[in-house]
């Protein structure tokens, strides 16, 4: 089990420039950086590649951002952007070290709305295809897509890990797999613990986060029932470190981070990243 922080901590965009802040994550023992890449066009991946190693970090997955024009359940203009950026990201992702890449690809985070059921259907229909096509792409780059369900009022597409492996099925490819995310699963899920059990080997990441998206293990969520449920599934995949503070303004207003909900950033690293140190196994 390796442990990665997810660079939207003190970096948004990720440029060329954010890579001063590796030489900081490998002294706090991190394993690995996941690089949040909002524009593939802001870096330049054997440079960053570069700093990766001389820090003796890897790059073990690559965050999609999928803001407003990034939707494959979007207008035509919007799924055809969406598609192109994630795979612009299936190609940077190996030049970086990854074979991953993550994230809510599937709609743009904020769009939440009741619609009728005719409408979700033809939704569901127009991500799946659109999935595949990405998931074929993926394939042919031997890079895996993690589809991460998310909270309610961030989407009303993929709130749950039964939703979320309902599309992998629909999709059909072993290029797929789950993101699941500790936040999001403590709105959504009526038992954390059985969402992981439920992904088992589907399970390609895991975001940790506190309940008020701040240092895991110092909130209200189970830890001990989350890795028992990890060790169960014999999880042999990464943990990351994915929670926010006011400090990156854009991410802070996307997230809804409107307080100081931690002593700072790097308490939320190395705190965090000890806890959950603690309890792996």
């Amino acid at each position: 089990m390796k442990f990665g922080i997810n660079t939207y901590l003190f970096s948004s965009p990720f440029t060329n420039e954010s890579t001063s802040f590796f030489p900081q994550f490998r002294e706090w023992g991190f394993d690995f950086v996941e690089i949040a890449l909002e524009d593939p066009a802001n870096i330049d991946p054997e440079l960053v590649r570069k700093a990766l190693d001389d820090n003796g970090l890897a790059c073990r997955s690559v965050c999609a951002a999928t803001g407003p024009g990034r939707d494959l359940r979007g207008t035509r203009k919007d799924q055809m952007t969406a598609i192109e950026y994630v795979e612009a990201l299936i190609r940077i992702a190996p030049v970086l070290g990854s074979k991953l890449v993550a994230g809510p690809i599937y709609s743009a985070v904020g769009r939440a709305e009741l619609v009728p059921d005719d409408q979700k259907r033809k939704q569901w229909a127009q991500v799946a295809a659109n999935l595949r096509i990405l998931a074929d792409f993926a394939a042919r780059h031997e890079v895996k897509l993690a589809i991460e369900p998310l909270n309610r009022y961030e989407t009303d597409f993929i709130n749950t890990c039964d939703q979320a492996l309902r599309m992998i099925e629909e999709v059909g490819s072993d290029a797929l797999q789950v993101h699941l995310d500790t936040f999001h699963m403590n709105l959504e899920e009526k038992d954390p613990g059985l969402a992981i059990r439920k992904a088992g080997n589907r399970l390609g990441l895991l975001h940790a986060s506190g309940s008020d998206r701040g240092t895991p293990g110092n909130d209200q969520i189970n830890w001990d029932r989350i890795f028992a449920a990890l060790d169960h599934i014999h999880y042999p995949g990464d943990i990351v470190i994915e929670s926010f503070t006011p400090d990156v303004k854009v991410i802070a207003k996307a997230a809804s981070i409107w307080r100081q909900v931690e002593p700072s950033r790097e308490a939320i690293a190395v705190d965090g990243l000890r806890f959950l140190r603690s309890l792996a196994f």
